[in-house]
């Protein structure tokens, strides 16, 4: 090859250097300001019985899976204690705990103070004795709330410390995309049924646009199309509720009809609720231990109502 042709194509080679130089650039001047990257978030309620084996099909699952671990409450039967915690829920779900942003069940408080969770988790449960706190991943906030303390005398109504709590956070840290995990449905197909008691709390965040909420108790897998608080069909602003109590305990049976708004049931097999949060919507998908296609779908994430 003459001089003349290595010098062109090493000028060739220039050019093709710089243009990607510039393309790379390009790139990233129109890639979205302040993107967050989508984060994925595993999720059950109402997970370890000791002596039972449901636990350990829902951890394989959980273990295949990055990202952050949630619980929705009642993680071990029958009393939340920390020797079951120790005995029970470490061997199986435990082995996520490095990653795991728990929520206490109406058993977690069977134990005196919900001692045991507190003990075990630590300050990923929020403030000891509480029982709700907020995070941030990504472009969502999470608030993780005490359902059952809505269900005791002083309730979740205006004027205690959880509603006033919540309503300052919201308040404080405005975002396009809100989740909430509380352990009592505030609407229920199974033997449970609904909870009227937690509509203070979910009535805040309807009014600052949050799109999920995430539910235990009743073990079963429930999804319900987008509403109000009351009940009233919203599809565009509504909250879109999903009932995951399958993450390991005995099943529960359904309550006497299907609920309102009520979109997929079902209670065939344990299993688990799997989430992508990204910057302007979200997918679930619900991974079963039966290996069964479970639910999906996506949402998008519509900010407050006008």
């Amino acid at each position: 090859m003459g001089a003349r042709s290595v010098m062109a194509m090493a000028a060739v080679g220039r050019r093709l250097v710089l243009s990607g130089a510039l393309l790379g650039c390009l790139t990233l001047s129109i890639a979205p300001e302040g993107a967050a990257a989508a984060t994925t978030v595993t999720i059950a309620g109402d997970i370890a019985t000791c002596g039972g084996a449901g636990d350990s099909r829902t951890a394989a699952i959980v273990a295949r899976q990055r990202g952050i671990v949630m619980t929705a409450g009642d993680n071990v039967y029958p009393s939340g204690s920390l020797t079951q915690y120790r005995r029970c829920y470490a061997p199986t779900w435990g082995r996520f705990l490095g990653r795991t942003r728990p929520a206490p069940g109406n058993h977690e408080w069977e134990t005196k103070g919900a001692a045991g969770y507190f003990r075990y988790f630590g300050s990923r449960a929020g403030p000891a004795g509480q029982g709700y706190y907020a995070f941030r991943t990504g472009a969502w906030r999470v608030y993780v709330l005490d359902s059952t303390r809505c269900l005791w005398r002083a309730g979740c109504g205006r004027g205690t410390h959880q509603y006033r709590w919540l309503a300052r956070q919201l308040a404080r840290h405005p975002s396009r995309c809100v989740m909430a995990v509380a352990h009592h449905p505030r609407f229920s197909s199974g033997v449970g049924g609904n909870h009227r008691q937690v509509a203070p709390l979910l009535w805040l965040l309807y009014r600052a646009g949050a799109e999920l909420v995430i539910n235990g108790h009743d073990h079963d897998y429930e999804r319900f199309a987008p509403a109000r608080p009351n009940g009233r069909s919203d599809r565009r602003l509504g909250l879109r509720q999903i009932v995951i109590g399958t993450g390991g305990a005995w099943r529960t049976p359904w309550g006497r009809s299907p609920q309102r708004n009520s979109v997929v049931r079902s209670r065939a097999s344990l299993g688990v609720l799997r989430l992508r949060l990204g910057s302007s919507g979200y997918t679930w998908q619900q991974l079963r231990t039966d290996g069964v296609a479970g639910d999906s779908g996506r949402g998008a994430c519509h900010g407050r109502p006008g």
